[in-house]
């Protein structure tokens, strides 16, 4: 009966937010926000420009909120207006380049071991090159298939591919220095 209850509470507040009842848009800015910009900063490593990108973004989810269909997840629905919205803040800064690999082969790596924070971890995807943090994040995160990200990214599905072996084989590096300077032997 909870859920009942919890799905038709939030349906009422879309509704209201769709008629520009700003007390509504207000509850959906804060119950998602929080998420919204942890999302946008997995793409964007300025906290700064990431939280612009998502207020803006924001926008949009309220310009569009009559589009919303009720047919999925009303999270996902928002999030996936805030990939979009980082993937074009990214393309209009021209700061990513796909690189053709015709040469690439699928490797295999290990997870990132439990003995790093989160904080490391997005500091090592930071590191990254924006295209392999790009295609890293869409599919290891967000869980697209490489047919999708090509569709979103304007690449082939070879080029996905291929950059998130490059952005995993980059990752162990990085991890494996990491341990090296940890334990103290570098």
């Amino acid at each position: 009966m909870k859920v009942i209850n919890l799905h038709q509470e939030e349906k009422e507040l879309i509704e209201l937010a769709v008629e520009n009842n700003r007390h509504a848009q207000h509850k959906i800015y804060s119950k998602f926000s929080p998420k919204m910009l942890s999302v946008c900063r997995q793409y964007i490593k300025d906290i700064h420009e990431a939280e612009d990108i998502m207020i803006t973004a924001f926008m949009k989810v309220f310009t569009n909120l009559k589009n919303f269909e009720h047919k999925g997840s009303f999270e996902g629905w928002i999030r996936r207006i805030m990939i979009n919205e980082c993937i074009s803040f990214i393309r209009v800064q021209k700061k990513v380049k796909f690189i053709e690999d015709e040469d690439f082969f699928e490797e295999r790596f290990n997870n990132i071991e439990s003995q790093f924070s989160v904080d490391e971890i997005q500091f090592l995807i930071d590191n990254l090159p924006d295209g392999y943090k790009m295609v890293f994040n869409l599919y290891c995160i967000e869980g697209f298939k490489h047919q999708e990200i090509a569709t979103m990214l304007g690449i082939n599905e070879g080029t996905s591919k291929s950059q998130l072996s490059h952005a995993r084989k980059m990752l162990q590096e990085q991890v494996n220095k990491l341990k090296n300077y940890t334990n103290g032997t570098q």
